[in-house]
């Protein structure tokens, strides 16, 4: 722009002398174009964007803090009352408002371990998931994710026992072992629960080396959660892979930091049994 000004002052300049004598010499001005004003940064947020002018802050009143009392033997213990139980958070007593020894109805969801190292333990497996069901209450609700390479909800929230163990009649064991995105999925899912108590069953027989998200950020998220996770972990002790030597700790972390627990076997064969276990663990829960 600059240089288009200075030829057009060069050129007026060059008129014959005819026009000097007969016209005044007409100054030529250049005015400069000032730039607009840099927009305020609010100016660039678009307007839709903006759904709060102040923080969101949220108070929560009440934490559901689900407890499971066992003796010496590792056999759970019935029949205690409110008084029996004391709260704290860090040094600070917590006033119990509310306590409960109730079968109340629970939102379920099975993650089941389909990679290719399953192939020789499956029907041992789908076994145990039917032992599981039959300690459920009628009113409970269930839904399933099957992982392999990736995890996949192959049944949606549902009361119905019969529609979950015939998801796994066909389901055919391959692939890797993607634990930690189905445990991602599964908590997830959980936002759609009906009920307040909230639980995970995993069934698996290793580790992971197959997932998108790590175990600090799993970890986070299950802190977070308020959904117990229980796991059966599946492990050859004589010949173990890489996965299943890291297996039993990443499980025990994990179900440890939601108030849930890790059951370790090496025989396929006790899986109904340890399956049985935690249903009836999960009936007999104060909170």
């Amino acid at each position: 722009m600059c240089a288009w000004l200075v030829l057009t002052a060069v050129v007026t300049s060059c008129v014959p002398l005819v026009v000097w004598a007969q016209s005044p010499v007409e100054d030529v001005h250049v005015n400069p174009r000032i730039p607009p004003a840099p927009p305020k940064e609010n100016d660039l947020i678009d307007p839709s964007l903006k759904t709060h002018t102040k923080p969101l802050k949220v108070d929560v009143d009440l934490v559901l803090v689900p407890v499971t009392i066992t003796d010496p033997l590792n056999r759970l213990v019935t029949g205690l009352d409110k008084d029996n139980f004391t709260v704290f958070e860090g040094k600070d007593q917590q006033e119990i408002k509310h306590f409960s020894s109730e079968d109340a109805p629970v939102s379920l969801g099975v993650i089941f371990d389909m990679s290719g190292s399953m192939s020789s333990k499956i029907e041992r497996a789908r076994e145990a998931v039917v032992e599981f069901f039959k300690t459920a209450n009628p009113q409970d609700e269930f839904f399933m994710i099957t992982f392999a390479d990736k995890p996949q909800e192959v049944s949606d929230f549902t009361q119905s026992v019969e529609d979950i163990q015939g998801k796994l009649v066909y389901t055919i064991p391959k692939g890797r072992t993607a634990l930690l995105d189905a445990i991602y999925l599964g908590i997830s899912k959980m936002r759609q629960a009906k009920f307040s108590k909230k639980a995970l069953l995993i069934i698996s027989d290793g580790g992971d080396n197959h997932s998108r998200y790590t175990e600090g950020e799993i970890k986070s998220m299950v802190k977070e959660a308020d959904v117990l996770i229980y796991a059966i972990g599946i492990y050859d002790h004589y010949f173990p892979t890489e996965e299943e030597r890291l297996g039993p700790a990443l499980l025990g972390e994990i179900s440890e930091l939601t108030g849930g627990r890790t059951f370790t076997i090496d025989n396929p064969n006790d899986l109904a049994d340890v399956a049985t276990k935690i249903g009836i663990e999960l009936r007999n829960q104060y909170v």
